[in-house]
């Protein structure tokens, strides 16, 4: 058994080396990632990424990311690709063959195929000198000095480099593209990414429970209100329009002060100007602000019309934190 130090060790040294690859990727790019990006970014086809064992479970995680930030994309094996699947590339097509020594087997059959077809084929590897590199229109450098393989063997820094150079494309493709939140949403309607993005406070308010009191409400009828419609907290209105809130927390703090509670009114509890949120903004900024002013209530109005209340019980009940 391995000391817990030594594993300590093991994976401080492997994240140190992987890091330092990554570091030195920097220093690779050129303008063969510019016009990479510019190829991709003008193209009416899609793009295919491609490659074979490793590299190849690296492009389907390159194709999940670009498809989610707006460049049309697909993942096709390069064994696969010589046995049929090769009727997945279209004319406007544009093809990365990823690999790190751009020489195995597939690549040598697949390399030349593409070419005939005339797509713009792009490689990214870590051998400059490979048939890969030497047979495709741009080269995206991946190199690595040695894997975190303690054989120096398994596929790591190196994966973790096309992963990285992966990521680049989708970010610079995404500024070009002027992509957005709303985009992003448009592609991530499930889960709680889903209604992060797309939930409005509209959309979870309960109209029929709009707690409310007139300013000089007696604290009676004031406790009253805050209990009926269980949500902790009651909007104080005059002339329709809100000029104050009180929460269970100042009604407990008020009890704790006064030996009675005959003659208070709404007016001498409430808070002014309490923090309000519009029924179209997205929920994800109501809960901003809650988190920015240590609130769990906040009053929901439009332009002035009060729509009611939105909690933070409710957001955690949508499982958007």
């Amino acid at each position: 058994m391995i000391a817990k130090e030594s594993i300590l060790l093991l994976a401080k040294k492997t994240i140190k080396s992987e890091s330092q690859a990554i570091a030195k990727l920097a220093d690779l790019l050129t303008d063969d990632f510019v016009k990479t990006v510019e190829i991709i970014f003008q193209s009416k086809g899609r793009l295919v990424v491609t490659g074979i064992g490793k590299s190849a479970i690296i492009a389907q995680k390159i194709v999940a990311t670009l498809n989610s930030t707006g460049t049309p994309s697909l993942f096709l094996h390069a064994s696969e690709a010589i046995h049929g699947d090769l009727g997945m590339v279209q004319p406007d097509d544009v093809v990365i063959c990823i690999s790190k020594s751009g020489n195995s087997p597939e690549i040598k059959v697949l390399v030349p195929i593409l070419n005939k077809f005339g797509n713009t084929l792009i490689a990214m590897t870590g051998n400059l000198t490979s048939f890969l590199a030497k047979n495709s229109n741009f080269v995206l450098d991946t190199t690595v000095d040695t894997e975190a393989c303690p054989n120096n063997l398994a596929p790591t820094n190196s994966t973790t480099a096309q992963l990285v150079m992966g990521d680049c494309l989708a970010v610079c493709l995404m500024e070009i593209r002027g992509f957005k939140s709303e985009d992003f949403a448009k592609y991530h309607p499930g889960g709680a990414l889903g209604k992060k993005l797309l939930l409005r406070v509209k959309d979870m308010l309960d109209e029929t429970r709009k707690p409310t009191v007139a300013r000089n409400a007696d604290i009676r009828s004031t406790i009253f209100e805050i209990s009926e419609k269980r949500l902790g907290v009651t909007a104080v209105e005059e002339n329709d329009k809100i000029i104050g809130i009180i929460t269970d927390g100042d009604i407990r703090r008020m009890l704790s002060k006064t030996d009675s509670i005959a003659g208070i009114q709404a007016k001498d509890i409430m808070t002014v100007n309490p923090k309000m949120i519009a029924s179209d903004a997205m929920v994800a900024d109501a809960l901003n602000i809650m988190e920015d002013f240590s609130i769990t209530q906040l009053i929901v109005a439009d332009e002035g019309t009060y729509k009611g209340v939105i909690h933070l019980h409710d957001i955690l009940k949508e499982g958007i934190i």
